[in-house]
């Protein structure tokens, strides 16, 4: 099994993936504590580097490019200094810019403190809601546009007003256009936020987390049973294809159809920070139904990635090499 999924990774560099959602720059400021401000019982963090990496939906594009995969970004960024970061963010990784769309509104940034390894404080800038009518028809019109050219589509949903409801109807009837013409599949992956659970009927697979779930079932999950009924209640609410849950240290559960819940253990050996870990889910999840895996094999992929992203700090990513080592290491202690 594990060479068929190592095949598989090889493939990543065939398919292209949309990613369309809520775009973020992720600026990590490092620094060390040594006393103590007289003015107020808080730390004063001597700044010894600053860092800006893509997230939110962007993040999901770098791992899929770090997988070995090609994709493409749309959504909405303001026309300010951050904006043109991400931009060059997107362009060292020979990423497409054409689907960013510059709007009024400013480039969300998420700003976090770092010292000694530990995370100080967080500030969020942003503008959250409905982007203006202007930049929603040039979303819409890129998809018309694009839409086709693509093999597997991620919806990838922070809850600031991107995957609204004009957009996801659009884009449902401009995949269903596409899979009854063209005759192949568009699989959708999306990574929700529960308030949106009717935005994403007929997805291909929904990956809530373990609280998401509990939030958009409106049941409590403190077992198995409860677990699947959770995931039951979820499938039946928007007629998926799949949903996994992620659990954190639990692993994920996979509910596909009508079958029993399975049950994937975690590959993480050991957590510092699990920033980013949804989107290395989503984009490895895409990146193997693209290239043809089951469900449950890509599920299983996903799952790898995500214990080697959890073990590094920061908004991070996974390569294709590093996921195939750790496929081989996984082989060699079960055999």
């Amino acid at each position: 099994m594990m060479n068929q999924l190592k095949q598989a990774v090889s493939r990543f560099g065939e398919v292209r993936i949309l990613v369309i959602g809520d775009v973020i720059v992720d600026q990590f400021i490092w620094g060390t504590v040594s006393r103590i401000s007289p003015e107020a019982p808080v730390p004063v963090v001597n700044v010894t580097r600053e860092d800006l990496l893509l997230g939110g939906s962007a993040n999901v594009v770098k791992n899929i490019y770090s997988l070995g995969g090609r994709g493409s970004l749309c959504g909405v960024i303001g026309s300010d200094p951050m904006g043109r970061n991400l931009v060059d963010l997107m362009a060292s990784l020979s990423a497409p810019v054409d689907g960013l769309i510059r709007g009024m509104r400013p480039t969300t940034v998420k700003s976090r403190v770092v010292a000694q390894g530990q995370q100080v404080v967080r500030f969020d800038r942003e503008e959250t809601g409905m982007p203006s009518k202007e930049s929603l028809a040039a979303m819409v019109d890129y998809l018309e546009r694009h839409l086709g050219d693509f093999d597997a589509v991620i919806v990838s949903d922070y809850s600031k007003g991107i995957v609204n409801e004009p957009l996801m109807i659009r884009l449902h009837q401009l995949r269903h256009d596409i899979v009854s013409r063209q005759g192949r599949k568009l699989p959708l992956i999306v990574d929700p936020k529960p308030a949106n659970l009717h935005r994403f009927v007929g997805a291909t697979v929904i990956t809530p987390n373990h609280l998401e779930a509990t939030m958009m079932s409106g049941l409590r999950i403190n077992n198995d049973r409860e677990l699947l009924a959770a995931a039951r209640h979820i499938r039946d609410e928007i007629d998926c294809g799949a949903v996994l849950i992620t659990r954190g240290e639990s692993g994920m559960a996979l509910l596909q159809g009508d079958d029993d819940l399975v049950s994937i253990p975690t590959m993480a050996k050991e957590v510092y920070d699990v920033t980013g870990a949804g989107d290395t889910v989503v984009a490895t999840l895409a990146l193997g139904l693209a290239v043809g895996c089951s469900m449950t094999d890509a599920a299983v992929l996903a799952n790898h990635a995500a214990g080697i992203v959890v073990g590094k700090v920061g908004t991070a990513s996974v390569s294709a090499r590093e996921l195939c080592a750790a496929l081989d290491a996984e082989h060699q202690e079960g055999g």
